[in-house]
């Protein structure tokens, strides 16, 4: 016997794979390897932790709660789901509820480098310097790749989405940020002086 969904959506746990899942499919009706498709082509792993497997078990979750539905498409499948969805008026209502709540506005995730720096003290010598390059590196390429996307955004028919431009720029300024940062980390934080090879 199917369960009946519950009506409160912060009893039903919807995680955010379930949420972006929902969203996208609130745009138009996909299957799974559409998702997954529209996934990486707007960068979504960016700024939500969701992956291949997550899209199938979100799709599979959000069914069984009468979030989603299926529906013909006329589109032709181009992987091995072809079953195709869009949200019920259940599910829709679950979605607003659920970004309706204060959590979103309120936490704060730790960057997984600052709580490396919090222990970098414990590091053997020459680790830091070495660490700090590294994050150097990848803030920096990462810094040119969302410039890239802004041009793309911008670039896109029918003009630039504002929320997606908004995103793009606030990445943009915080990897500015933080390039700043880290030469400050390495001015008050790396020795000075001729350093002791062992």
């Amino acid at each position: 016997m199917k369960r009946k969904p519950p009506s409160d959506s912060r009893t039903i746990g919807l995680t955010t794979p379930d949420l972006v899942v929902l969203t996208l499919l609130a745009e138009r009706p996909m299957h799974g390897y559409e998702l997954n498709a529209e996934l990486e082509r707007r960068d979504v792993r960016d700024w939500a932790g969701i992956s291949r497997p997550q899209v199938y078990y979100s799709i599979n979750k959000l069914a069984n709660l009468g979030f989603l539905q299926a529906v013909e498409s006329s589109t032709p499948a181009t992987g091995p789901d072809r079953r195709t969805y869009r949200p019920t008026s259940l599910g829709q209502r679950a979605l607003a509820d659920t970004l309706e709540r204060p959590e979103w506005g309120t936490q704060r995730p730790p960057p997984p480098f600052l709580t490396w720096l919090a222990m970098a003290w414990q590091a053997r010598p020459g680790v830091l310097e070495r660490m700090l390059q590294v994050r150097r590196e990848f803030v920096t390429a990462e810094l040119a790749r969302e410039r890239q996307t802004l041009e793309a955004i911008r670039a896109e028919p029918g003009g630039p989405h504002t929320a997606p431009l908004l995103m793009v720029e606030f990445a943009i300024r915080q990897f500015e940020l933080e390039l700043d940062w880290l030469e400050k980390v390495a001015e008050q934080m790396l020795p000075t002086g001729p350093q002791d090879p062992t």
